[in-house]
C-alpha cells in the first residue's frame, strides 16, 4: 500500500535528484523509497557479505591456532 509524503527538501538537492532519476530510468518517489528501504534494511539484522568479501574467504590458510600471533609474525617478517 503507498502513503502520500510530503517532504521539505532544499531545492537544488531536488534538482540533483530529478537528474539523477532521470538518467537511471526511475521516479523520484521510487528512488527516494528504494533509499529508505535500503537505510532500515541494514538495522535489521546481519548484514550480508559482499561477493567480493565472500570470494575472498579462506584464501589465506593459517595452520596455526593462534591467528593474531602468525599475523603478528607475518606482519613482522614483511616489514623487516
Amino acid at each position: 500500500m503507498n502513503t502520500k509524503l510530503t517532504l521539505n527538501i532544499n531545492q537544488h538537492v531536488v534538482e540533483e535528484a530529478k537528474t539523477y532519476a532521470k538518467e537511471n530510468h526511475v521516479s523520484l518517489s521510487k528512488l527516494i523509497e528504494n533509499y529508505l528501504h535500503s537505510l532500515t534494511k541494514k538495522n535489521k539484522g546481519k548484514s550480508k557479505t559482499t561477493p567480493l568479501v565472500e570470494s575472498l574467504t579462506g584464501v589465506i590458510k593459517l595452520n596455526d591456532k593462534d591467528h593474531k600471533a602468525a599475523y603478528s609474525n607475518y606482519l613482522k617478517d614483511k616489514y623487516k
